[in-house]
């Protein structure tokens, strides 16, 4: 089903899957106290992926996930149920602005996604339906609110499966705006309705997610099904994703950003650098060498550090596939390097035994499918990641003792 090119209405709202958010994180900071987040100590980022393997640096996989490179970029492939190719930054942006140029999957069901999220579940998203070729979704979260779905608006764009654009956030204290080719379509202030008083305003340190999946597969919630377009069939498969490029520009450089308390708010994220932080609700201009402060607008005043960077922070990292599942199991570590370019570790990622014992954790109305093994060449992104539904239910008679329901 296609929706129109406006707000969400009540009906169709009440029609939609109840969770339309990548709502996964490994330690929430509003409920508790969590570790700072790896920063980006450099001005700028970017990534080209024209170039092959050596972009991914600084980038961390889903399990399972297998990257292949071509002329025009990385591809990220569907050929079976259950796949959901995912990368993620290993690094956090504290305001700042993400380009990506790219091509969207084909495919009824397919589902191609740009995602920033925090470890709040504060979410900003593009999301592109493979069988929709003239517009793609906005949309946005804050501290994993999906109570309700008012706030996805849809753009013309013309031929996305077919056609490179690039796609835009710029993202500050103030506004969010959303940019296809150079020109905003959507702007989104903090005093928006929307933001219900600013406390769905996604405003904490956020990582980029990039992706591919299959919202319209077997086991899918019937309105996840419709939202993506209808029942997936493989008689065309694989379904690609090609992601030419990555710029980011972030406001904030910093070698970590803490969590001062758990209000959530971007005024309580502490701006580290070395040894020394800065409060984000310091006043402009008062930064010293080792530390950066936050204006009011999200821009930064920043000394000693890197003006750009093509390899930034690396960590090894759990990464949940972009799609609307969190699945955990026991004793899942996969083989290999994060995001192996090494020959032996892509075929242990490929090879993996692993017995997992673990139960999927399903949030309301989401698929029961996830990322499955991939036997493609390619570059495995591996590391401490989640198990695939489809790897636990391949363990057969483990799944009769599942350890009960964990969130990532």
């Amino acid at each position: 089903m296609r929706f129109s090119r406006s707000t969400a209405t009540a009906a169709i709202a009440a029609s939609l899957p109840l969770a339309l958010a990548q709502t996964s994180t490994d330690c929430d900071p509003t409920k508790k106290s969590c570790p700072a987040d790896t920063g980006l100590n450099a001005a700028t980022y970017s990534a080209d992926f024209t170039t092959g393997s050596s972009a991914n640096a600084s980038w961390s996989g889903a399990a399972y996930t297998v990257i292949n490179y071509g002329s025009d970029g990385a591809e990220f492939s569907i050929s079976k149920a259950g796949e959901a190719p995912t990368i993620q930054t290993d690094f956090y942006i504290f305001f700042g602005r993400i380009e990506v140029k790219m091509k969207a999957a084909t495919g009824t069901g397919i589902v191609s996604s740009i995602v920033l999220e925090s470890d709040d579940l504060d979410e900003i998203d593009w999301e592109f339906l493979g069988g929709d070729t003239t517009e793609v979704e906005t949309n946005f979260f804050g501290k994993g609110n999906t109570t309700a779905y008012d706030r996805a608006i849809y753009y013309p764009v013309s031929t996305p499966q077919a056609s490179f654009h690039t796609y835009t956030i710029d993202w500050t204290s103030e506004r969010i705006e959303f940019i296809i080719d150079g020109t905003t379509v959507r702007t989104l202030a903090y005093t928006d309705p929307l933001t219900v008083g600013g406390t769905n305003y996604p405003q904490t340190p956020m990582r980029l997610k990039l992706g591919n999946w299959c919202g319209g597969c077997p086991g899918i919630a019937a309105g996840t099904i419709e939202w993506a377009g209808g029942n997936t069939t493989f008689d065309n498969a694989p379904y690609t994703m090609v992601v030419e490029s990555v710029n980011i520009q972030n406001n904030n450089p910093a070698d970590s950003y803490e969590w001062g308390d758990e209000t959530g708010s971007w005024e309580s994220i502490n701006v580290v650098q070395g040894n020394s932080s800065s409060s984000a609700s310091s006043s402009a201009g008062s930064a010293s060498a080792s530390t950066s402060t936050v204006s009011a607008k999200g821009s930064a005043t920043a000394s000693s550090v890197a003006s750009s960077a093509t390899a930034a922070p690396t960590s090894s990292v759990s990464v949940a596939g972009v799609q609307h599942q969190t699945v955990a199991a026991v004793s899942s570590t996969v083989t290999g390097s994060s995001y192996s370019v090494n020959t032996a570790s892509a075929s242990a990622q490929n090879a993996d035994t692993t017995t997992a014992v673990g139960a999927t954790t399903q949030v309301p109305g989401s698929p029961t499918g996830s990322s499955s093994a991939s036997t493609s060449s390619g570059v495995a992104q591996s590391g401490t990641s989640d198990a695939s539904a489809n790897s636990i239910m391949a363990a057969g008679s483990l799944l009769s003792v599942a350890l009960g329901f964990l969130m990532l």
